[in-house]
């Protein structure tokens, strides 16, 4: 099992801290389905400092969602510290996480993010610094590097190791490729022959069956899934089952994913109010919905939709007219069968 410091994640699943994803709303429906680590989404250190009352809401842990890792981001050591000392001692997080991976430029044009990952000493001295100020286990989740011309991997994560981190994520992409093109499995396994902590493998994981050619090509302690659980948590409980047993689970029927989809409003709703959660439940009703037969059409209706009851209406109508679909074509076809039967005899 993947054990991060003295804290003991129940399977090798774990869900990446996504921002404008992975609030408590979502954080607790991949718990339920199994999740072994889940990853709160960045906050800035300035911000946690400020105390405004947004920035103190995505601090907020369920119980229900423990084993928790706490992620925070920025370039200045003192600022970063102090926040620190924040998540570790008004939150019940269970691990501080330092953001050393994001690409986007508002992020990195403030010395923090992926900006790190060009400077293996700073990242030593900032890491060492947090660990000696807090009392829970510091992580750091990184990229391989900056681009294709400054990939130092492994010497950024034996800077976390020697800093006194008690695990590395790694992202197989670069900064400069954002989250295109292919994830780079070779440097993640070389990282983990690199260092003693545990290393967690993040990238192009969209399957059970990705998850465990990752383990295998890299001999990582844990999966990291991002993109892969949008909409989808079952991709996370179904890698779950994957890995312990080799048994492939099905995808879920329609009307589960609708159910779980208004549970997941409804928890937003419970965080923020109706308004802000039905439009950020706009976007990941877009993701419950892909591959569903005419889920295009209902995203389109969606989208306009600023009311609870009315956007849950739209999903009932949308399942009951699949329902209704599948027992024309079952009736159907038990037609054609009777009719078959009375030819034969």
């Amino acid at each position: 099992m993947l054990k991060i410091g003295d804290i003991e994640m129940k399977n090798r699943v774990v869900l990446a801290p996504m921002a404008g994803v992975c609030n408590p709303a979502f954080r607790l429906i991949a718990k339920e389905f199994g999740t072994g680590l889940v990853c709160a989404e960045m906050v800035s250190d300035k911000a946690i400092l400020h105390g405004n009352k947004r920035t103190m809401e995505m601090l907020f842990v369920d119980e229900r969602e423990k084993p928790l890792s706490l992620q925070i981001f920025g370039g200045d050591r003192e600022s970063l510290v102090e926040a620190a000392k924040v998540v570790d001692t008004q939150t019940n997080a269970d691990i501080i996480d330092i953001n050393m991976g994001c690409p986007v430029p508002k992020v990195t044009k403030c010395d923090a993010g992926a900006r790190w990952l060009l400077d293996p000493n700073k990242i030593y001295e900032m890491v060492s610094a947090v660990v000696d100020a807090v009392k829970k286990p510091v992580t750091v989740k990184m990229r391989i590097g900056w681009d294709d011309e400054h990939v130092y991997a492994i010497e950024n994560a034996r800077a976390v190791e020697r800093a006194g981190g008690k695990a590395v994520s790694v992202h197989g992409r670069t900064r400069e490729q954002l989250y295109t093109g292919k994830a780079n499995w070779d440097i993640i396994r070389d990282v983990k022959q690199s260092v003693s902590i545990p290393v967690i493998g993040n990238g192009d994981v969209f399957s059970p069956e990705d998850a465990r050619r990752m383990l295998d090509h890299t001999g990582v302690d844990g999966v990291m899934i991002g993109r892969g659980a949008l909409g989808n948590p079952w991709m996370l409980y179904r890698t779950i089952q994957y890995l312990a047993t080799g048994e492939l689970l099905g995808d879920p029927a329609p009307r589960e994913k609708m159910d779980v989809a208004i549970l997941h409003l409804d928890r937003l709703i419970a965080l923020k109010n109706e308004a802000v959660a039905v439009r950020e439940m706009r976007k990941h009703l877009a993701w419950y919905l892909k591959g569903l037969p005419g889920g295009a059409r209902v995203k389109d209706v969606i989208m306009e939709e600023t009311d609870r009851d009315r956007m849950v209406a739209i999903l009932e109508n949308y399942i009951l007219s699949l329902e209704e679909e599948d027992e024309q074509e079952q009736n159907g076809a038990s037609s054609v069968h009777t009719a078959a039967e009375e030819i034969i005899h």
